[in-house]
């Protein structure tokens, strides 16, 4: 007996110590999960899309959103200030490695992605079919002055014009430095706003700016009748949305929190992405209440 007794302790050891090793086991509890995000209200939403999900499962999430802009909330993420955040898969690439060169394949781009992740101890999950880029917009009665359709039109007249976007704008490959470097666009100058927000839309409408970086899931553009620049030489690349959590979360949670999350992914698309944009940028309906309701439509809350 002794001898079977002591079978059945080391076969219960063994188990645990495989279960420990591999991290997010079912019967693991549930840890606190602290979310991130930067200040633009489209993250806000998606903050509350992954917390929500995770609430309602029993987890306990704490909000740290409208933290500023990627150069703050990446380093608040790596360094465990936050455990996870909704991010872009393309433009996080090129933030962690300025040399990269990202894809218009969402799926290379993460396998990327994920490689520069990993001395990080950070972990990219399921990207959704959403992809929400830079966009560069002008008013109709500019684009009918200077016959603008697209960005490669814009080379010939930017001297005359005024770029209005975020005051990082001048130093993201994404932003006026690829404008320049891709299309050879070097403008009048450069008036730092908000990151695709209200300030931007605004000035556009006001006339203070000439062209307008928004982020083409904004509902504002045909709100407006702005007039979205087609991107012909593909500056902007894949772009899919997709959370980054920490890999200690990952080890300690159960299995459910990484299936929880993915499941947000298939579900999200750049319509309904917009869709959502819109209720808040025109129906100021609160991203808590926008969330809600479209977890609940997608049946992965009750």
């Amino acid at each position: 007996m002794r001898a079977s007794i002591g079978r059945l302790v080391t076969g219960f050891l063994v188990a645990v110590i495989v279960a420990s090793a591999c991290g997010g086991t079912t019967g693991a509890a549930k840890p606190n999960v602290t979310i991130g995000s930067t200040n633009f209200p489209e993250q806000l939403i998606l903050g509350e899309l992954y917390a929500q999900v995770l609430e309602a499962n029993g987890y306990t999430v704490t909000r740290k959103f409208n933290l500023g802009a990627r150069e703050i909330v990446f380093p608040a993420l790596t360094s465990g200030q936050i455990d996870l955040e909704a991010d872009y898969l393309a433009t996080l690439l090129a933030f962690v490695n300025k040399t990269a060169t990202g894809s218009t394949d969402p799926k290379t781009t993460s396998t990327a992605l994920q490689k520069e992740l990993d001395s990080k101890n950070l972990t990219v999950l399921d990207f959704a079919p959403a992809v929400d880029q830079n966009g560069f917009v002008v008013t109709k009665a500019t684009a009918d002055k200077y016959k603008l359709t697209k960005l490669s039109d814009v080379t010939a007249v930017g001297n005359q014009l005024v770029l209005g976007g975020p005051a990082e704008c001048p130093n993201r490959p994404f932003c006026a430095l690829g404008l320049k470097s891709t299309y050879g666009i070097t403008f009048k100058d450069f008036k730092p706003l908000d990151t695709g927000g209200a300030l931007t839309v605004a000035a556009l409408k006001g006339g203070q700016i000439d062209i307008g970086l928004l982020f083409t899931s904004d509902s504002t553009i045909a709100t407006n009748g702005f007039v979205l620049l087609e991107d012909d030489k593909h500056l902007q690349l894949s772009d899919n949305i997709a959370p980054v959590v920490r890999n200690d979360l990952l080890s300690k949670a159960p299995s459910d929190f990484k299936s929880l999350i993915n499941s947000i992914a298939p579900k999200l698309t750049t319509a309904e992405l917009t869709a959502m944009n819109k209720q808040n940028d025109v129906d100021k309906t609160d991203p808590k209440d926008i969330a809600k309701a479209w977890l609940k439509k997608m049946g992965l809350i009750k």
